[in-house]
């Protein structure tokens, strides 16, 4: 199912404007000063606030998580005729660029606007084309653990901690002028769902969705609980009520209707990769994906025997990659071990990378924690959560593991993927440093335009970086640990076959289950992550990292050409971060026409 809303503003860098100040809380001291903001960019983001004003409406749980104030109490817009209201908000946001582009002489502005411009574009044409063609399913209790998470954290100041009261009497119902988010929720579904022509959503995601519930309850009150939000019993015991019946509802209505064939049409999928930023057919990211797996795995059965000898590992092949893994996931770390031993790595990560000049580090450490069991019902993968991005005060993102991934049983599924020794660099490089974390922290130091963070977020960008940092690292890890690295990349290589394959109807799910477990060496649990994201949770999303890797790497191959002995890693890379999340034609485009003059210049 397209989910519009979620890709435009999912990862919202933002910079904030008196005009959508309401009921800020107060401005902390900053802990260092902000760099000096370039003219151009102070203009650009002042154009950028007519777009996010457009969007906040309705998504603000996801702008008060990335500091925009005025948006604490506020929830989710599930509101009657919510998707029309949500693209004429759009298209009126989208005029008014339009006419400020029409009389803009500075060149980064014009771009910028153009960028925000295309943005509008996409997401009322990924609108439309989702009420056009499915039913509007919603699961509503990780809405709300979500939006509450956003706001009971160790990165939400005090006194917007306070506010998570407001949003869930919101959630409830309770506050004035709303109503409760499950009842929206079954309305927007029930108005629709006597037309049989639009696609329902997937069996799999509603039983997944159902078996979560509890845990989703269970992980609410344990934040309100840990922040001492008092007053909360009443909503939160008319909350559970709600989100109870809801699911008694969906097990009811909704699940009888699902589909067992998980493929997206045509015109569906083909719209999800592109809001991803994969900007070619899917059928030769398949074959590029296949080259990149073969070669992957000769590399990793050269390089096996090497590991299995250096760590004297009893294995009966040494050249079965697989099974050498399975040897090293034997010595496992114990999870009130993993913080720890995750820490070891981190912290030799940062003085390699200035050793070996690889790109600036910021100013601020890096933050690893194990996921709560909620989270990881909510996000069943290793991820970043980013810092507060407006009116940060020092505040640091977070590399947050999963440790089990549930399962539509009730059960959950133990990982083995992440906790053993060998794989804390690759996964640290990808997590932290010099990767996400580097990357986002980055953008917050550097004051990068808003244009060219929020509204030109892609994945590609964004996972493309977060390989291309692992692969930066490879020379400086351990044997094993470049082992590892090499069976992420593996994965990466499968990722972008069996994606694009399930949905087309070219393998099933039991097959391609097969070829993450034999043949990536996966776990059971990280393979049903990995099927779920194929399939329901985010179809077009995984071909994102090795694309977006691979034209880096074209990028960065082109550019060592052009400039010859003047090349520069460090430079190249700095330019890269300086740059946002421009899509990979844009970025490409800088380089060409910016960084490459500027060095050739350069004595």
């Amino acid at each position: 199912m397209t989910k519009p809303l979620a890709l435009a503003i999912a990862l919202t860098l933002a910079a904030a404007a008196p005009a959508l100040a309401r009921d800020a809380a107060p401005a902390a001291k900053p802990a260092a000063a902000a760099p000096a903001q370039p003219a151009w960019v102070a203009k650009s983001n002042a154009y950028a606030q007519i777009l996010l004003a457009a969007q906040a409406e309705f998504a603000p749980e996801q702008m008060s998580f990335f500091g925009v104030p005025g948006y604490d109490d506020r929830v989710a817009d599930l509101g009657p005729d919510n998707g029309r209201r949500f693209r004429a908000a759009l298209a009126k946001a989208r005029s008014e660029l339009q006419a400020r582009l029409a009389g803009e002489r500075d060149a980064n502005v014009r771009q910028d606007l153009e960028i925000m411009i295309r943005a509008a574009d996409e997401n009322i044409a990924s609108s439309e084309l989702g009420e056009r063609l499915t039913l509007p399913w919603t699961d509503a209790p990780q809405l709300v653990f979500n939006g509450l998470r956003g706001l009971l954290s160790d990165q939400t100041p005090p006194e917007r901690r306070a506010r998570a009261l407001d949003r869930l009497k919101a959630y409830a119902g309770q506050a004035p002028g709303t109503r409760p988010i499950a009842e929206l929720a079954r309305q927007r579904y029930e108005e629709r769902a006597g037309n049989a022509r639009l696609l329902r959503p997937t069996r799999l995601e509603v039983e997944q969705a159902l078996a979560n519930v509890d845990t989703y309850l269970a992980g609410i009150d344990q934040l309100f609980a840990k922040y001492k939000i008092d007053g909360a019993a009443p909503a939160l015991a008319a909350l559970k009520t709600q989100l109870r019946d809801y699911a008694a509802w969906a097990r009811a209505e909704v699940l009888p209707q699902a589909r067992a064939d998980t493929r997206l049409p045509p015109e569906l999928y083909a719209n999800q990769l592109k809001q991803y930023g994969i900007d070619i057919d899917p059928q030769l990211l398949i074959r590029r994906a296949q080259v990149e797996f073969m070669e992957t795995r000769a590399a990793m059965r050269q390089l096996a025997p090497l590991v299995a000898k250096e760590k004297n590992l009893q294995v009966a092949d040494p050249r079965d990659y697989v099974a050498v893994i399975g040897a090293l996931k034997r010595q496992s770390m114990p999870n009130d071990q993993l913080e720890r031993r995750y820490r070891e790595v981190i912290d030799a990560i940062d003085p390699i990378i200035r050793k070996e000049k690889i790109v600036d580090v910021p100013n601020r450490p890096m933050v690893m924690r194990l996921g709560s069991e909620a989270e990881s019902a909510a996000q069943p993968a290793p991820h970043f959560l980013p810092a507060p991005l407006i009116g940060n005060t020092g505040q640091q993102g977070q590399f947050v593991l999963p440790v089990a991934v549930p399962t539509a049983d009730g059960k959950a599924l133990a990982y083995d993927d992440f906790n053993f020794d060998a794989v804390r660099w690759t996964l640290s490089a990808h997590e932290g440093r010099p990767g996400h974390e580097l990357q986002f922290t980055a953008m917050v130091e550097r004051g990068v335009s808003l244009a060219r963070t929020m509204f030109a977020f892609n994945s590609v960008n964004v996972e493309g970086w977060a390989l291309y940092a692992e692969a930066e690292m490879v020379p400086y890890e351990p044997l094993d640990g470049q082992l590892i690295a090499l069976q992420f990349r593996l994965m990466r290589a499968a990722r972008a076959m069996l994606d694009p394959m399930l949905n087309l109807g070219l393998i099933d799910r039991e097959a391609a289950g097969r070829v993450l477990r034999d043949k990536v060496g996966l776990s059971e649990a990280m393979t049903k992550q990995e099927l779920d994201r194929y399939t329901f949770n985010a179809p077009g999303q995984a071909g994102s990292y090795f694309y977006g890797y691979s034209r880096i790497l074209e990028l960065r191959m082109e550019t060592e050409l052009a400039l010859g002995e003047k090349f520069d890693r460090l430079a190249f890379n700095n330019f890269l971060l300086d740059q946002g999340l421009l899509p990979p034609d844009l970025l490409a485009k800088a380089v060409r026409e910016r960084f490459v003059p500027q060095q050739r210049g350069r004595r």
